[in-house]
This record gives C-alpha cells, sequence and structure tokens, in this order.
C-alpha cells in the first residue's frame, strides 16, 4: 500500500530550495510563488507605504499595473517602487481624442503571423470613429480600423475577456419634435464586434426596434449573450451565435475587399465596416424575467440567475432562482433590511466559485448555493460566512429650537450607511493571493477615514488592516485597486481626480 500524503506547512525556504532544483511546475510552481508572496504580504513587519499621488483634471484609469491620464495619452508603470512615466502621447484635437479603450494581454497559447501580437495592446476608441491598436509598453501605434461614418460608436467592452470585444454606438433618440410629428427610428443602435489577437472582426450589427420590439432601451453583449433591456422593466436574452450562423451575409476580413463595400477595402478610411449581421426577424428567446432597473445576473452552480422584481414591495430584496426551471432556491430571497442612501450591492464571486457576495453598509455575507443538477428539489441558499462592522448602534437625540424659542427633543436613528458611523464601502478581491479587500470608512472624528481590512477568501477571518492616509469623502466617486503589492485609489475631488499609489514595503527601524 502506498503511504499517504498528508498536508503539511511549508516554510519560504522550502519553497524556493524546491523552486531553485527545478521540482515544480510552472503552474505549481506560481502558486508556491503567490503563497510565499502571500505569507510575506501578511507580516507584521509589512506595511503599504504611500509613495506617489498625482492629480488630473480629466477621469484615471487603472488596469494591470498601469496608471492611465488625460484621457489615455499619459500612462504610468506601477511595477517599480514608485510609478514610473511609460510614454506620454501628443495632445489629440476633440475629434480624435479617446473616447474609451481596453487593455489586451499577451496571448500564450496562440503562435500569431505578427510578432506585435504577442505583446499587450491598448485598444483606444477616438471621437471620430477610429479604432486604435497600440503597444501598451511604448503607446506605439500598432495597427488602426476606421469604423464608420454612419454610426457614432462610443464605448468598448469585452464580450468574452481577453477573446472578444465589442464596440457600442450612441443610442438613437426619438426627439419630441419627431415624435410630435409622427417621425420613428427603428434603429436603436449598432455593435461591431471584434476578435482579438489577432484583431479581426466578426460583423457589425443593428438593434432594431421592428425587430426586437418597440420598448428596447438598452443592449449588451456578454459570453455569447445579447442582452435586451425594455422600458417594460424586462431583459430578454438571445443567443448571439444563433444570431451570427443565421443573419450574417459575408465574411469580413479587415484590409480586403468586401462586396457589400462595392469592393471597397473592409476598415479603410472614409469607407468603414459594413452592416454584415442583418436581423430579419427575432430569435428564438433562451430566457425572458422581469427585473427592476433591467439587471440580472446569472452565475452560480448548477446556474442561477438574481434579480429583484419590478414591484414596490420586492425593493430592497434579491432573489435567487434556478435559471433551469425558475424555481427560488430555498432562502433565496436576501434582504439586508438596511436604511441608507446607497443600496446593499450583491454579486457573483468573481473567484468561480458559484458564491455570491451581498455587500450592505454594516454586514458583508458570503453566501454559497446548494443543489444538484436534475434532483427535483429545489437548491438552497446558506451563509457560508459573514462580516461585520464595530458601531455603537444606541439612539441618538437631536434638538431643535423653534422660532418661539421652545426646545423640541426628537430621537431618531442614524442611517446605517451614516459617513460618521463604520460603514463598509466596497470589496475587491485578489485573484492570485486570494484574499478580500474590504473598504471601511468611519468618519467619528469629524473627518472621514478609511482603512482596507484583508479577509481570507475561504472562510472570512481578518487577516490585516491597512490605513489608507488621505481622507475619504462619501459624497465623491472612489475606485480602489488590489494588485499583489500594490493599492491604487482614485477618487473625485469636486472637478477634480487624484490617484494614490500604495507600495508594500517592510517596516525602517
Amino acid at each position: 500500500m502506498a503511504p499517504s500524503r498528508r498536508n503539511r506547512a511549508v516554510n519560504s525556504t522550502e519553497l524556493l530550495n524546491h523552486r531553485s532544483r527545478g521540482i515544480t511546475d510552472a503552474g505549481t510552481l506560481l502558486r508556491h510563488n503567490m503563497k510565499v508572496f502571500r505569507g510575506i504580504l501578511l507580516q507584521e513587519n509589512r506595511n503599504f507605504i504611500k509613495v506617489w499621488s498625482k492629480t488630473s483634471k480629466s477621469t484615471i484609469k487603472y488596469e494591470n499595473a498601469k496608471v492611465y491620464f488625460e484621457n489615455y495619452l499619459n500612462c504610468y508603470s506601477c511595477a517599480h517602487s514608485e510609478p514610473q512615466l511609460l510614454y506620454k502621447l501628443p495632445k489629440r484635437s476633440k475629434q480624435e481624442k479617446f473616447e474609451d479603450a481596453l487593455l489586451c494581454q499577451s496571448p500564450l497559447d496562440k503562435t500569431l503571423a505578427s510578432s506585435s501580437d504577442h505583446k499587450p495592446s491598448l485598444l483606444a476608441l477616438t471621437a471620430d470613429n477610429w479604432l486604435y491598436r497600440l503597444s501598451a509598453e511604448t503607446g506605439e501605434e500598432l495597427q488602426r480600423v476606421y469604423l464608420s461614418s454612419n454610426h457614432k460608436f462610443r464605448y468598448l467592452s469585452w464580450e468574452v475577456s481577453q477573446e472578444t470585444f465589442y464596440v457600442k454606438s450612441i443610442q438613437n433618440k426619438e426627439t419630441p419634435l419627431q415624435r410630435q410629428a409622427g417621425i420613428t427610428h427603428n434603429t436603436v443602435m449598432h455593435l461591431a464586434i471584434f476578435h482579438v489577437f489577432p484583431l479581426q472582426i466578426v460583423g457589425i450589427v443593428e438593434i432594431n426596434r421592428q425587430v426586437f420590439g418597440k420598448g428596447v432601451i438598452d443592449v449588451v453583449l456578454s459570453q455569447g449573450v445579447l442582452a435586451v433591456s425594455y422600458s417594460n422593466k424586462s431583459v430578454k436574452l438571445y443567443s448571439f451565435e444563433h444570431i451570427v450562423n443565421r443573419f450574417m451575409t459575408e465574411t469580413l476580413v479587415l484590409g480586403e475587399s468586401s462586396s457589400l463595400l462595392g469592393g471597397k477595402t473592409v476598415g479603410g478610411a472614409q469607407v468603414g465596416i459594413p452592416v454584415n449581421i442583418q436581423i430579419t426577424d427575432c430569435p428564438p428567446v433562451l430566457f425572458e424575467v422581469p427585473c427592476s432597473n433591467n439587471g440580472v445576473q446569472i452565475g452560480g452552480y448548477p446556474w442561477h440567475y438574481i434579480y429583484t422584481p419590478p414591484h414596490k414591495k420586492y425593493k430592497g430584496t434579491h432573489h435567487v432562482c434556478s435559471l433551469m426551471d425558475n424555481i427560488m432556491a430555498t432562502d433565496g430571497i436576501q434582504n439586508m433590511n438596511c436604511c441608507s442612501l446607497e443600496s446593499d450591492g450583491i454579486f457573483f464571486h468573481p473567484d468561480d466559485s458559484g458564491r455570491i457576495i451581498h455587500i450592505g453598509p454594516t454586514t458583508i455575507n458570503v453566501l454559497k448555493i446548494l443543489g444538484e443538477l436534475n434532483s427535483g428539489l429545489p437548491s438552497k441558499v446558506i451563509e457560508d460566512f459573514s462580516m461585520k462592522t464595530l458601531r455603537n448602534n444606541n439612539l441618538t437625540s437631536q434638538v431643535t429650537v423653534t422660532s418661539s424659542g421652545r426646545t423640541v427633543k426628537r430621537r431618531f436613528h442614524q442611517l446605517d450607511d451614516d459617513p460618521d458611523q463604520e460603514t463598509f464601502r466596497m470589496v475587491e478581491y485578489e485573484d492570485e493571493l486570494d484574499l478580500l479587500a474590504v473598504v471601511v470608512t468611519n468618519g467619528e472624528e469629524g473627518e472621514g477615514r478609511a482603512l482596507i481590512r484583508l479577509h481570507n477568501n475561504q472562510n472570512g477571518q481578518l487577516q490585516r488592516k491597512i490605513d489608507l492616509l488621505e481622507p475619504w469623502d462619501e459624497t465623491y466617486r472612489h475606485d480602489l485597486f488590489f494588485d499583489k503589492d500594490t493599492i491604487v485609489h482614485i477618487e473625485q475631488k469636486h472637478s477634480n481626480f487624484c490617484c494614490h499609489v500604495y507600495k508594500l514595503e517592510a517596516n525602517k527601524k
């Protein structure tokens, strides 16, 4: 009988020794490296120190250890002890400015014709409908494609991350004068779908009210599903693969001629890309659900969806139902019962565990779905673990003096997300370290302050706390990113924006 293997703690010296001797494979090596790094990060003699701050009059973006300023013209790398300027592109006119961008990583499983296709790149959409592919390290132009002179494109989004993306046009809305004159526009918007590595066009599709219905207000493409939102507070899902297979009139290739363009080049200047996916009748509906704010999320295992019914009595609740038969899970109605300015948030855990994160001002619940396919029994939602704030819930007296000088005392409960109390604001998941970074604010001393609590993603156990030095004003927007040894806090201050960068360092004796 082979001896049984048992798990035991392995210290950093042993792991480094194994690595130097080539004992581990690539996947195991990466996991060991992250285990070593996580142990270092959680040591008491390590701290996150603010090393850099920079302000801007335009929105600041962060992704994959890069900070973008001035509408993606200036890029700083956070890979060093302090952010360093990677590149600075020339100023662009209002007509040529970058409207939106996506960062593409290097493909590891493909051999591509061009060496530049193997390098990380930035996809940038301009105000005059050009799609640029720029080097993520130098800003050098690698490729550009003209989209259309007929449709105004504005937004970039991933359909399948690092595989397929789409460019969405602005909505074609009727003006009051057009409605009064009886003039209707059937076209809602256009979507241009691309593959990356190499950059290649799938097609442009028109979203039409005659096909999908008069109440269409928005469209999203994700994971092969076309999600259409309606003004009657419902969402319908369609198979995009079915749409492409049935309604594509011609396969397009960038840089080659097309009969739809009279033999002109696809993606060429002033020519653009033709509409080659022409939906003539409504495709089969995969799934339909009435929901508040046109919001439905699908995930978990077995597949479930989360939504809020569009009725007043269900406001503030989140319903978890089976996607297969629409049966609500046992204990599937989640309600924080909080009184706050900001509503609670709920979403499927980004770690692909199928769990659910439900975040409120005083409580964060991590939930599990228990159920089996074809069991005939409803699934069940149970609590995996919970995190709570520490606060004083005593009633507070408010004194009011009337015009006659009479004093009136009224007892009231503070809002659950009152900035003077310890409050959960957001949760960020660090996948490589398997840690949850929870932002907690507290304004008891008169000025809003924030700290980050790092929790074990498997059991919720608190690992350590990290103080943010800058004040936290909850009346403005904040974004926080936790990326291994780097914390990036982007905040809005009136009409300006500011980026703060923290780095992991050893405490100086």
